[in-house]
């Protein structure tokens, strides 16, 4: 979404309505600068490091407003956390590490022609679809294989 990246997170006192806190824009930040997901533990390990006083009630409910803004985007991946990624326009999907929880996001054209098919298929406007796969990635690969 252009709005994250529109956003002058220096200089913007509001986002859409909501007063921009120096603890929303720090999260922010965190979120612009995390490269890929990152769980609501990990934002808060981060931003604790650069401010003391912000609480894991703040990130959490700033990950909620974040995701009700349709800044963000939220996704359990695997069984235990929801990640949080910045919203992104094009299409992607994620590979989920069962050993390490590592994500790896991978974009496949086959994808996309599948959800056409289905949306033709069945006269279905589909306005969402999501695709993660789970295994290993290949340093848990070789750490089960010897074992």
């Amino acid at each position: 979404m252009k709005l994250i990246m529109s956003l002058n997170l220096k200089k913007d006192r509001e986002i859409l309505g909501h007063a921009m806190t120096a603890q929303r824009r720090l999260l922010l930040e965190l979120l612009r600068g995390a490269e890929g997901h990152i769980d609501a533990k990990e934002l808060y390990r981060r931003a604790s490091v650069r401010d003391e006083s912000i609480s894991p009630a703040t990130v959490y409910r700033s990950l909620n407003l974040f995701k009700e803004l349709g800044l963000v985007d939220e996704m359990r991946l695997g069984k235990v956390r929801c990640y949080y990624e910045i919203k992104q326009s094009p299409e992607h999907q994620h590979l989920v590490c069962q050993g390490c929880g590592k994500v790896i996001e991978f974009q496949n054209p086959y994808f996309q022609k599948l959800i056409e098919a289905v949306r033709r298929e069945h006269r279905f406007n589909i306005t969402k679809a999501e695709l993660y796969l789970e295994g290993y990635c290949p340093d848990c690969a070789e750490k089960e294989k010897a074992q």
